[in-house]
């Protein structure tokens, strides 16, 4: 998989995306990413990217003509382009794993008040934001989106198991996890996971996830039982 960022400010991903499972990703050429620099598909001398708003109010909004010039710079035939945008519909597992499977992703971070409108009618595909908050820039949801994506990549998690079990992706909460010692500090792990029992194991951790979802996200059991899971 390929993933181009377009960022005003790209001096943000070089920690982010050069450790941990990313750094092992890439290294394995599982995941090709690439980080642009918004200024650098300007052709003014002063790079301007933004201007001000029509109709009046505060703040610079994004300019259309460097960001179709990057775009379709990068574009190919199979590229996705996605904007992370305040106004864009909540990112979540299932569209992660849906964009895992695509070859190429374009993914464009928004500064000061946002995009000019025509970026989004015209050339992408899918606006997503990560939260009801609003950040500085699009460069940290732009971050964790890649994160998430990416580590779905065949291949990049050393377990092949390990994305299916983990909470959200069957609309639940993971279930507790426990590891040596046995005992800590007059704690110990339950017996059903000492006991070798397969069946009980899974019912127990099935159960647990339910008791821990409807304690901290009861909307997500709601949607759960909707679904008729």
């Amino acid at each position: 998989m390929r993933v181009d960022i377009i960022t005003l400010f790209p001096e943000m991903f070089v920690g982010p995306l050069n450790e941990s499972i990313l750094k092992r990703a890439q290294n394995k050429g599982l995941v090709d990413l690439r980080i642009h620099c918004l200024r650098d598909f300007t052709k003014d001398r002063h790079r301007t990217v933004d201007d001000r708003p029509f109709g009046g109010g505060p703040g610079m909004v994004l300019k259309p003509e460097p960001v179709f010039d990057a775009v379709e710079s990068l574009r190919q035939p199979e590229t996705r382009v996605l904007m992370m945008a305040p106004s864009g519909r909540p990112f979540k597992q299932a569209d992660a794993f849906e964009l895992a499977k695509c070859p190429h992703l374009v993914l464009l971070c928004g500064s000061y008040e946002g995009f000019d409108e025509r970026i989004r009618e015209a050339i992408v595909d899918d606006a997503f934001s990560i939260g009801d908050y609003v950040l500085t820039n699009g460069a940290l949801p732009a971050m964790v989106i890649v994160d998430c994506i990416c580590r779905l990549v065949p291949g990049v998690l050393g377990d092949a198991e390990s994305a299916g079990e983990e909470s959200f992706s069957h609309g639940m909460l993971e279930y507790p996890h426990y590891t040596r010692p046995y005992s800590f500090r007059g704690m110990k792990v339950p017996d059903v996971l000492m006991s070798g029992n397969h069946a009980a194991i899974a019912k127990w951790r099935h159960e647990k996830a339910v008791e821990r979802t409807k304690a901290l996200r009861p909307d997500l059991v709601e949607k759960f039982e909707m679904n008729g899971d």
